[in-house]
């Protein structure tokens, strides 16, 4: 294992990606102006400062690449993560784009592998804050030839950590296949103009057992008008979210979850919750589910098994 100590005016994606041995990255308090891709495998990147080591950038979802085409939600990203076993620690990685009224989407941190984890580090974003893959399905098809095939492809099932985090956006701002676990984290609806807001859009096939799973989460808002921010709504069929032991600010709509417009995911979206604390009223949609407390514990378990070599103590 090595170690490597670098500042802002070193080029990260350059170093990073021409390591050929497992490492340690730390990196000095500042602002890192940087479009970021990590696609070697078991690198952990540790900032100096949580609120002061800012990798950030500024792509949106209509500008024009130089290859002539929008960008597109999925090139927007600040950091993408391709390499198996990254590590993130104590930074904040950004999108500092405000209004995705007219420039679109603004992904912060796009992860595209298997095994992941964040502890300590802030996403800031407002529409499509995290991505976490996979692709659906049919956008792997639309996609080909479109986006790189490391950050389109990905073949079994993934287990992404996010630990202590904050996360912060408008809409959908963490979306996805992947299978994730947020534990302790705080998850802050900014103000948008639109009036609403929508936490997840998860869209996960039928055959995952699990989708995203929220564990002693805090949702607060900045900005969010009360009721005006649902817990999540499904961007595919299917989608899953679970939601145990969390604290809802009154920005949260009782109804907790939303269909997606006119459509008939309300059918097949799989969305529950136990243990919510709520600043309002809940009267949770029909077609939403009360997990059992013997899933629960279940749910629970599984997680502290799977991560148990983490430290969940903060």
């Amino acid at each position: 294992m090595i170690e490597l100590h670098l500042t802002p005016n070193d080029d990260l994606s350059d170093i990073l990606n021409n390591l050929n041995q497992p490492a340690t990255i730390y990196l000095k308090s500042g602002i890192y102006r940087q479009k970021v891709e990590i696609e070697r495998n078991d690198l952990t990147v540790v900032g100096e400062n949580r609120e002061t080591t800012v990798i950030t950038y500024d792509d949106y979802a209509r500008k024009i690449h130089a290859d002539g085409r929008e960008y597109n939600t999925f090139r927007t990203y600040t950091l993408c993560v391709t390499g198996e076993r990254v590590k993130l620690e104590n930074l904040t990685v950004e999108n500092s784009n405000s209004d995705p009224r007219s420039v679109g989407q603004c992904v912060a941190l796009s992860v595209n592998a298997k095994a992941f984890s964040a502890v300590n580090v802030d996403l800031k974003s407002t529409q499509d804050t995290l991505f976490s893959a996979p692709f659906p399905d049919d956008l792997v098809n639309r996609y080909r030839g479109f986006i790189p095939e490391n950050q389109l492809y990905m073949e079994g099932g993934s287990a992404q950590l996010y630990e202590n985090c904050g996360i912060y956006g408008t809409v959908d701002f963490i979306f996805g296949c992947g299978e994730a676990y947020f534990h302790k984290c705080r998850l802050v609806s900014l103000h948008d103009e639109r009036g609403y807001g929508f936490v997840t859009a998860p869209a996960h096939s039928l055959k995952q057992e699990r989708g995203f799973v929220f564990i002693d989460c805090d949702f607060i808002a900045d900005g969010a008008e009360d009721g005006s921010v649902y817990l999540a709504r499904p961007w595919r069929d299917f989608g899953k979210c679970e939601f145990i032991d969390c604290r809802l600010g009154a920005h949260v709509n009782g109804a907790l979850y939303d269909k997606w417009n006119d459509t008939n995911r309300d059918k097949t979206a799989r969305f529950s919750h136990r243990g919510l604390v709520s600043a309002s009223p809940l009267s949770p949609v029909k077609w939403s589910k009360e997990l059992s407390d013997e899933k629960t514990n279940e749910i629970i378990n599984m997680f502290a098994a799977r991560f148990k070599g983490i430290n969940r103590e903060n």
